[in-house]
C-alpha cells in the first residue's frame, strides 16, 4: 500500500489538477463494470464517452453493463488522481479508470494497474506509439483513445513578404534538417528584425519534455539507458550535446525568445510556432492568419523524422473482480466506431489506423497533416515508474540551455542533469 501511494503521489506533483468531486455519481447497480475518467461531462469528450457507454450498455443488455463517473481536471488543488488516491486507502478503485501515458509505468509497477493484452482484439490496428506508452514489461497495462502532435505552424503571408517559395517547404516525406530549418529563421530575423518563432520555452512544464524530447530522438540519442536504469553515458552522450546544443541555439542566435508574447502567431507577432492539434482549435478565432504546418526538423546527422506523441488511455484496476465485463467494455471504448467517435469530437489525432481511414475525409487539411506525421513518425515518451521525476530533469535541461550565458557549456550542464535523473532512477 505504501508503495501504491508513493506512486499516486508521484503522479499527483506531475500532473496539475483540480475539481474534488465528479459530475455524476456512479452507478448503484453493484453488477455494472465502474469507470472513472478525468474529463467533465460537459466536454465534447465528456460527451462521447457517454455515448459510448450508453451504446456498450444497448449492445450487451442483460449481458454486461456500465455506468461512468466524470471527475475533471483544471487549473490547480484537487481533482481526479486525489480521488484515486483515496480509493487505494480504502480499495474503492473503479473497475476501468483513465490515466495519463506518461504514468503508465508508476502505477503497473506500484500493482494498481492489470495487464489487459488477453481482452484486446485490435491491438495490429493501433499505432506503434500508442502501444509504446501502453506497455511495460512486455505486457500492455493501458489503451490509448487518442494521439497527439506538433508541428511548425507557419504564417504564409509572413513567409511570403520574406521573400520564402512555400512550395519549397519542408514536407513530412522530405522533412528539413536542423540548419535549414535555422536558414529559415535567418531569413525571417533579416526581415521583421524579431525573433521568428515561439517554441514555447515559457512553458515550464510537460510540454518542455513532450514537445523537445524528439530532437534527441533524431538524433539517434536517448534519456536513459535501454533498461531504465541509467542516464550515465546515454543523457551526456555526444548525441545529446548536439540536440542540446541545436535548441540553444535558436535562443543563442536570436530565433526563439524565451518570452515570447502571448498568443504571437495567432496575432501576426511571429511567423512561425511550435503548435499542435489545439493550436489549430485555437486559431479558428483568429481567420484573418492563413497558415500551413511543416514536420518537426530532422538531425543532420541522421534525417530521421520524429514527434512527439501520448495522451490519456484507458486501464483496469488489478483489483476488480469484474475483469470479463471491465476486459470486454474496454475492447468496446478502443473499438474503430468508439475511437472515430472520440476523434471527431476532441479534434484530437486517431489511436488507430482504421480511424485514420474513417476521419480523414472528415477533418481539416491541417489535422490530416498533424495525422499523417503520427502515423509515421510519432515516438512515446519514456515508460519509467520515475517518470515524473526525470521528466522535471528534462524540463530543466531545455530551460536551463536557453540561459546560453550561463550555460555555454552544454557538455558540463548534461554532466550534472545525468546525476539528477540517475538519483531519480535509484529510488
Amino acid at each position: 500500500m505504501k508503495k501504491l501511494l508513493l506512486y499516486l503521489i508521484i503522479a499527483m506533483l506531475f500532473t496539475v489538477i483540480t475539481a474534488c468531486g465528479g459530475d455524476e455519481e456512479a452507478s448503484s447497480d453493484s453488477d455494472a463494470v465502474s469507470v472513472w475518467v478525468h474529463t467533465s461531462k460537459e466536454t465534447p469528450e465528456g460527451k462521447a464517452m457517454q455515448t459510448i457507454i450508453d451504446r456498450f450498455n444497448k449492445k450487451y443488455d442483460g449481458e454486461y453493463s456500465a455506468a461512468i463517473e466524470f471527475i475533471p481536471r483544471s487549473g490547480s488543488g484537487g481533482g481526479y488522481e486525489d480521488k484515486i488516491n483515496a480509493a487505494l486507502t480504502t480499495n474503492t478503485l473503479p473497475d476501468i479508470l483513465t490515466l495519463d501515458g506518461p504514468n503508465t509505468a508508476a502505477y503497473a509497477d506500484a500493482g494498481m494497474i492489470a495487464p489487459i493484452d488477453e481482452y484486446l482484439t485490435n491491438k495490429d490496428d493501433l499505432l506503434p506509439s500508442i502501444i509504446e506508452q501502453g506497455t511495460y514489461k512486455g505486457k500492455m497495462y493501458a489503451v490509448g483513445y487518442s494521439e497527439s502532435g506538433v508541428g511548425i505552424f507557419y504564417n504564409k503571408k509572413m513567409l511570403k513578404e520574406a521573400g520564402v517559395d512555400l512550395a519549397s517547404l519542408s514536407t513530412i516525406d522530405n522533412p528539413w534538417d536542423w540548419n535549414q530549418f535555422m536558414e529559415l529563421n535567418q531569413t525571417l530575423v533579416d526581415t521583421f528584425d524579431k525573433p521568428a518563432i515561439d517554441m514555447g520555452f515559457d512553458d515550464q512544464s510537460e510540454w518542455l519534455m513532450y514537445a523537445f524530447s524528439p530532437f534527441l530522438w533524431s538524433q539517434g540519442g536517448s534519456i536513459v539507458s535501454e533498461d531504465g536504469t541509467s542516464a550515465s553515458g546515454v543523457f551526456n552522450d555526444e548525441n545529446a550535446v548536439k540536440a542540446f546544443t541545436f535548441i540553444q541555439n535558436m535562443v543563442k542566435k536570436g530565433y526563439a525568445t524565451i518570452t515570447p508574447v502571448e498568443k504571437g502567431f495567432h496575432t501576426g507577432e511571429y511567423p512561425l510556432k511550435f503548435g499542435g492539434s489545439w493550436t489549430i482549435t485555437e486559431l479558428e478565432e483568429y481567420p484573418d492568419i492563413e497558415y500551413g504546418i511543416m514536420p518537426y526538423p530532422t538531425s543532420p546527422d541522421t534525417g530521421e523524422l520524429v514527434s512527439p506523441s501520448g495522451s490519456w488511455q484507458y486501464a483496469m484496476s488489478a483489483t476488480t473482480d469484474k475483469k470479463e465485463a471491465a476486459g470486454k467494455l474496454i475492447d468496446f471504448l478502443v473499438s474503430t466506431e468508439s475511437l472515430t467517435e472520440i476523434t471527431l469530437a476532441n479534434s484530437v489525432l486517431p489511436a488507430a489506423y482504421s480511424v485514420i481511414e474513417e476521419v480523414q475525409d472528415k477533418v481539416s487539411p491541417e489535422l490530416n497533416f498533424l495525422i499523417e506525421q503520427n502515423s509515421k513518425s510519432a515516438h512515446a515518451r519514456p515508460v519509467l515508474p520515475a517518470y515524473p521525476q526525470v521528466s522535471r530533469v528534462f524540463q530543466q535541461t531545455v530551460s536551463d540551455a536557453t540561459y546560453y550565458k550561463e550555460n555555454s557549456d552544454i557538455q558540463k550542464l548534461l554532466d550534472n542533469k545525468v546525476e539528477q535523473i540517475n538519483k531519480a532512477l535509484s529510488k
